[in-house]
């Protein structure tokens, strides 16, 4: 399964009104945190065990603060559009499989 890139404008349509829960990763291009977990969440992702969104944190900053994004990278899980788990901070894949059980 692709990763979506998700924004102000289709957040609610691609997260919140999905019918599968959806990982939200709220991170930004000059975070090193966020560039070290991408490639575990590409391979989550490919491996369909789970769908997995980002947001840009620079790009839509009203998306981060709705939701209280104070650190980056920030793992919001969304199910029937709420968010179910929340992980700040790097994660490894075991706590990322654990959040989504």
């Amino acid at each position: 399964m692709e990763i979506l890139r998700v924004g102000d404008a289709d957040f609610k349509e691609q997260v919140l009104q999905a019918d599968a829960p959806t990982l939200v990763d709220f991170y930004a291009d000059w975070c090193g945190h966020c560039r070290e977990i991408a490639p575990l969440l590409e391979d989550l992702a490919r491996e369909d065990q789970v769908r997995i969104a980002k947001v840009d944190v620079d790009k839509n900053p009203a998306l981060a603060d709705g939701y209280k994004i104070m650190s980056i990278p920030a793992l919001l899980l969304f199910k029937d559009g709420e968010v179910a788990a929340r992980k700040i901070g790097g994660a490894s894949r075991q706590e990322i499989l654990e959040m989504l059980h």
